[in-house]
């Protein structure tokens, strides 16, 4: 069974989209800056000051639809993709219906009902959600604004044929954001995909990839925090970069 088919992953990811930062981790440590991580990837990846009018965006790897929903605020057509029919179920009635309930996991059988909604300014009627492989796109999607791969390239089998097709999915001038932790697993990616040069420098890797179509504009360190249950989270650095199409 497909690990992000289980509702085991499906409940944890409502909560680490949705969950407010004290129902997350309820401590005085220093977490609160990792909380909310798919909506800080759409408002602090995209510079809104470049989207023209009617700007149409693309979140691959959208899991269970936050960084859709918020793209939803200043884009006009938003296009959530997910290789998980279980999140995009998930997306989807969120969309429809405007709430879910997810269970928190606290400890042992225990666990917690939480109501979950979008952002109060989502556009639901400018959001879709679709089941799809990231290594292969429909090839009617058309091109777009913004493009979103947060947290998906290191989970991918084959994550060239993402970089290679991201060229074509971007117009002139459109923006490319990647969020990524680089946790290499061969569960997921044979070793022999890895972007890591010999130095074991994955991000040298990832400007490697996109040199002839991208220009690197800026990258920085986003934290990210999963919650598993009250007393375990994983608490995680993903390398973040905002690249512009030639």
């Amino acid at each position: 069974m497909n690990l992000y088919e289980s509702d085991e992953l499906l409940q944890q990811y409502l909560i680490f989209h949705y969950a407010l930062p004290e129902q997350q981790f309820p401590y005085k440590f220093l977490a609160s800056e990792a909380a909310n991580f798919p909506q800080r990837c759409a408002q602090e990846g995209v510079d809104r000051s470049r989207l023209p009018l009617g700007a149409r965006a693309l979140d691959l790897g959208c899991s269970v639809g936050a960084a859709s929903f918020t793209l939803s605020t200043f884009c006009s057509e938003v296009i959530g993709l997910d290789y998980s029919q279980a999140f995009i179920d998930a997306a989807n009635q969120l969309r429809s219906t405007g709430t879910l309930t997810a269970q928190r996991h606290d400890e042992g059988l225990a666990q917690t009902a939480i109501q979950i909604k979008p952002p109060q300014d989502a556009r639901p009627d400018r959001l879709q959600f679709v089941q799809g492989d990231a290594q292969a796109l429909p090839s009617n999607l058309g091109q777009f604004d913004c493009v979103l791969a947060c947290n998906l390239i290191c989970r991918l089998q084959q994550p060239q044929l993402l970089l290679q097709r991201l060229a074509s999915l971007l117009r002139p001038g459109g923006q490319l954001f990647i969020t990524t932790p680089f946790t290499w697993m061969e569960s997921f990616t044979p070793v022999e995909n890895w972007l890591a040069d010999a130095q074991g420098d994955s991000f040298t890797g990832l400007k490697d990839a996109l040199a002839a179509d991208f220009e690197l504009e800026a990258h920085w360190d986003m934290p990210f925090l999963i919650r598993e249950h009250a007393r375990k989270y994983q608490y995680s650095v993903a390398q973040a970069s905002r690249w512009i199409r030639r």
